[in-house]
């Protein structure tokens, strides 16, 4: 699913800390300015990455996720409790209301009466309908169709409502169906779009309309995507006139920004600069942990990974606490497990793999590999050795990857880094991406987690690229009967019984090496008021955002 994203999401308001503040922060909350640079109603914000398309459907970049919750089209959002509630729907679908069918195969979406996209054509449910057909016409390179694929038919009984009929039933709707929690899509204007046979080039994807509180009036690529207000939002006008998503791929350049009070506010701040954020006048720091892992990919077809002895060897080489403690400075959690603690589907009954070189040569060489000349093992012809992929001018990264390399060299392993764009390694399969091509041997990245804890695009045996992100080409039979288990339980409890399965099948398998669960920070202008980010969509809710 694109519904799991690439990169960095923030977590419930639970453990919220709030440093660097003053009375003067209080004079923000009533409106008074505090900075004499601050351009007022005009929100300017990075996340230091970039932008590979603005349409969701192709893109899965979380930067995307962040800017389409305010420019498009989505029938339920998610409060600051990460809550679903209803956008363009009336409602949210359950069981209870009668959305959801007792036996969970017919799921109904009713939506709200005169609805416009932002260029003032009517939305009704014919763009609903299109919008499922196009995620299903197999000429769109569709991040995934896992969920849609169980869509056995949708109904229209008339312009505001939606029936989705399904061959089984499938609780994480809520979060795959036109949900601003990371969909596949969001709903797309028919319009605009049917006239072509695919859209994966179309024009509509570097400008898209939408139908949210804001809408796009520029983007500039490797340069800034400009939002403006939407005059045909049905909820009104925002009070921000302007949201600026600037380009700054660069983390050291981005504090720089900060420095000169070009930027009001860096999302996913890692632990390196928060620790530097009494540096910055004007601004104030929120940290809170996060649903997303940082993890490192064996590729399948590298030949020594198909030894799960090296896999294991590899992580007992790796000081995960040390590199929490100097390049995250702190701000994480050592877990094994893919999930934070205010996860309701939290394992805390995985153990910890501990940090042991001793235990790591032993296994290798137990296990027949041997050092050669220059100290890196081999066996068979097969030698460790291996090509790192890394996004390029991620600083933070960097220094993880150079004391992973400073430990394995004292077990036989090498590597060489390789570095991409964000826009190289995440794009789809059909444009060639680095990951979901297979085109390396170790990967560093972080997944966010799921609202509800489906993990079956990302881990389903029916996931592998191109018809979904399962780029590990893990296949566990007893993880995957669990997954699609999830699918037919509506409850949560159930659904957590089902995620354990899953858990402890990864840290049995070791597909990949999980490097703990970070803290999320942001950095803002002490003019910022009224928002309130909530776990995966923290700008789901900005109508009453201003500076």
């Amino acid at each position: 699913m694109s519904a799991v994203k690439r990169l960095l999401a923030l977590a419930a308001l639970a453990a919220i800390t709030i440093a660097g503040c003053s009375k003067a922060d209080t004079s923000a909350a009533r409106g008074i300015r505090i900075n004499p640079w601050t351009h007022p109603h005009v929100l300017t914000f990075t996340d230091a990455s970039d932008i590979d398309s603005l349409n969701p459907m192709f893109s899965t970049e979380l930067t995307v996720s962040y800017l389409s919750s305010m420019t498009a089209a989505f029938l339920t959002k998610w409060d600051r409790h990460n809550k679903p509630y209803p956008e363009l729907s009336t409602e949210v679908p359950t069981m209870a209301n009668g959305g959801v069918s007792k036996d969970g195969l017919t799921i109904a979406f009713h939506l709200r009466k005169g609805l416009k996209w932002s260029d003032g054509a009517p939305l009704d449910a014919d763009d609903v309908v299109w919008t499922y057909h196009a995620i299903m016409n197999p000429a769109n390179n569709a991040g995934s169709r896992s969920g849609w694929d169980l869509v056995t038919s949708v109904a229209e009984p008339n312009k505001t409502t939606v029936i989705f009929h399904l061959k089984q039933p499938y609780s994480p709707f809520i979060v795959r169906f036109f949900s601003s929690a990371g969909a596949d899509s969001s709903i797309l204007p028919k319009h605009l779009l049917a006239r072509y046979p695919n859209i994966n080039h179309v024009p509509f994807n570097a400008l898209p309309v939408g139908a949210g509180p804001f809408m796009y009036k520029q983007w500039l690529r490797g340069q800034r995507a400009v939002l403006v207000r939407n005059p045909y939002y049905f909820r009104g006008e925002p009070k921000l006139q302007e949201v600026d998503y600037e380009v700054v791929p660069n983390r050291d350049t981005v504090f720089t920004e900060l420095l000169s009070h070009n930027i009001d506010l860096w999302a996913q701040v890692a632990g390196l600069y928060l620790v530097r954020a009494n540096e910055l006048n004007g601004y104030s720091v929120l940290t809170q942990p996060v649903y997303q892992w940082g993890h490192i990919d064996f590729s399948p077809k590298q030949p020594a990974f198909q030894d799960p002895v090296v896999r294991h060897a590899m992580e007992l080489a790796m000081d995960r606490q040390q590199m929490i403690t100097k390049v995250q400075r702190g701000y994480a959690h050592l877990e094994e497990g893919i999930a934070p603690e205010s996860a309701p589907y939290y394992d805390r009954d995985i153990p910890l793999v501990p940090f042991d070189l001793a235990e790591a040569n032993r296994l290798l060489d137990g296990d027949g590999w041997m050092r050669g000349a220059d100290g890196i093992r081999e066996k068979h012809g097969e030698r460790l050795d291996f090509v790192f992929v890394l996004q390029s001018r991620a600083q933070n990264l960097e220094n993880m990857v150079e004391l992973m390399r400073a430990n394995w060299q004292k077990i036989g392993v090498a590597i060489t880094v390789k570095h991409y764009s964000a826009p190289q390694l995440f794009e789809p399969y059909a444009e060639g991406g680095i990951l979901e091509n297979d085109k390396f041997d170790l990967a560093l990245f972080s997944w966010t987690d799921d609202m509800i804890g489906d993990f079956s695009a990302l881990y389903g045996c029916d996931q592998f690229p191109p018809a979904g992100q399962n780029e590990l080409r893990w296949c566990n039979l007893k993880a995957d009967r669990a997954m699609h288990a999830l699918f037919g339980h509506y409850d949560q409890a159930q659904r957590n019984a089902d995620d354990k399965i899953v858990f402890e099948a990864l840290a049995k398998d070791r597909p990949q090496i999980t490097l703990g669960i970070p803290d999320g920070g942001y950095i803002y202008n002490k003019d910022l008021k009224g928002w309130n980010p909530n776990a995966l969509t923290p700008f789901d809710d900005m109508m009453n955002v201003d500076i």
